[in-house]
């Protein structure tokens, strides 16, 4: 849990720090031009089908469970097998959620959009509520659905450089949870902002594990 606690406010402050605060501009740009070009209502209601929808609903409960399971997971399994490398990923994947939450719902609060109506008759997705909890944190932009997912997914990538399979099946992940909830229960450029959002800290998170765990791994290699 130290390396948990101890790195949080650091890689916290790192999501927005230097160029990385150039791609918090990038989705906010992106999300704009999405919204104006008419391409989100466009998107929502040619995603309307219920057979797609169907596939996709998956995407909100399992989006949702992960990031509480998965870090819990390998947090237990590393005690049991005695593995600093699963542990440390565990709380990497654990902060990365953590900052995707925090970070997402954010913005959220500023931000108060409208989300998806399965019966809208009028084109709602330029509707914004820009001001402090006009929209609560629960709903609107970015997705935090997708900013959690890429966050640790992007986590596991880097933290697992000779395991790059992995690495690649939890960007499956993440794109089938981002996409899935873009035909459901948000507008495209939620899960577009949130991608690169969640990249962002993922970014961060997991260059910042990732120097725990090659410190851990060589002190683990050093003789008695």
């Amino acid at each position: 849990m130290k390396p948990f606690l101890t790195t949080l406010p650091r890689n916290l402050i790192g999501c927005f720090r230097g160029w990385q605060i150039v791609w918090h501009l990038v989705a906010i740009l992106l999300t704009v031009i999405l919204v104006w070009s008419g391409f989100d209502w466009r998107y929502f209601l040619a995603t309307r089908s219920p057979e797609l929808r169907s596939w996709m609903w998956p995407a909100v409960g399992i989006g949702g469970l992960l990031p509480l399971t998965l870090p819990l997971f390998l947090i237990v399994a590393g005690f049991i097998i005695q593995n600093s490398r699963a542990r440390l990923t565990g709380w990497a994947v654990g902060q990365a959620a953590l900052l995707g939450s925090l970070i997402s719902s954010t913005y959220k609060a500023f931000t108060g959009r409208v989300h998806p109506m399965h019966n809208a008759g009028d084109d709602i997705s330029h509707v914004f509520r820009f001001g402090f909890l006009r929209g609560g944190v629960f709903w609107g932009w970015p997705s935090s659905h997708t900013t959690i997912a890429f966050a640790m997914a992007v986590t596991v990538y880097v933290l697992c450089p000779k395991q790059r399979w992995l690495g690649w099946v939890a960007i499956l992940y993440a794109g089938y949870v981002g996409i899935g909830v873009s035909m459901t229960i948000h507008w495209f450029s939620d899960f577009a902002a949130g991608a690169i959002v969640g990249s962002v800290i993922g970014a961060v998170v997991g260059k910042s594990f990732g120097e725990n765990i090659q410190h851990s791994t060589f002190n683990a290699e050093l003789p008695g």
